[in-house]
C-alpha cells in the first residue's frame, strides 16, 4: 500500500526545487531541513485558524464607539509572497449586537492569510464586520510595513503604509470620524 504524499511532502519538493533552481544548495548540515521549514513556514503563514464568531445582544443600549487598537497584522503581498506586517485598529459604533472582543483580531487574521493587498485586506475586516453585525459604523485603519518594499526595488526601510475603510456614520458624520481617528492616533 502506498502513502500518498501531503500538502506539506509536496509544498516541500517544490520549495526544494526552487531553492535550487536559485542556486541555493539544500544538502548541507544547515540547509538540508530548509525545503521544510519553508513549505511548513508558507502553510503557516496562509492558514487562518477557525473561529467562531460571538456576537451578544446590546441589551445595555451601548451607543458609544469601541475600538481595538493595535492588533497583529501578518500578511503576504500577493505581488512578491513576501511578508508584510504591522497593526490593524478597528473600531465600530454598536446598534443591536456587539462582538466578543477577541473577535476583531479573529477576523483580521482570517483575511491576512491568503495572499493579500493591504487595501483590499482592510475593506475585507470593514465589510464583514458590517455584514455581521450591521453597526451603525464601522472603521478599520491598517498600519504595515511591506518587505518587498524594504527588501527588494527601491529598499525603503522602515516606510509604513497607512490605509482606511470606514462605512455608516464613521464615514459620513465628520464627528464621528474624527473621534475613530483620534482614538486610533491615541
Amino acid at each position: 500500500m502506498t502513502v500518498a504524499p501531503t500538502r506539506t511532502d509536496v509544498a516541500t519538493e517544490a520549495a526544494r526545487a526552487f531553492l535550487e533552481a536559485l542556486g541555493v544548495p539544500c544538502d548541507s548540515p544547515g540547509t538540508e531541513q530548509s525545503p521544510r521549514r519553508m513549505a511548513e513556514a508558507y502553510a503557516a503563514m496562509l492558514t487562518p485558524r477557525p473561529f467562531q464568531m460571538t456576537t451578544f445582544p446590546n441589551d445595555e443600549q451601548y451607543d458609544e464607539l469601541v475600538v481595538v487598537r493595535s492588533i497583529p497584522v501578518q500578511s503576504l503581498c500577493e505581488h512578491h509572497l513576501l511578508p508584510f506586517v504591522g497593526v490593524a485598529h478597528v473600531g465600530y459604533l454598536p446598534a443591536g449586537r456587539i462582538l466578543g472582543l477577541s473577535k476583531f483580531a479573529r477576523v483580521v487574521e482570517m483575511f491576512a492569510r491568503r495572499p493579500q493587498v493591504q487595501e483590499r485586506l482592510t475593506r475585507q475586516v470593514a465589510d464583514w464586520i458590517d455584514a455581521q453585525l450591521a453597526p451603525q459604523g464601522v472603521g478599520v485603519v491598517i498600519e504595515a510595513e511591506h518587505l518587498c518594499m524594504t527588501m527588494r526595488g527601491v529598499r525603503a526601510g522602515g516606510a509604513v503604509t497607512t490605509t482606511s475603510a470606514l462605512s455608516g456614520v464613521l464615514r459620513d458624520s465628520p464627528a464621528t470620524r474624527a473621534e475613530f481617528l483620534a482614538a486610533v492616533r491615541s
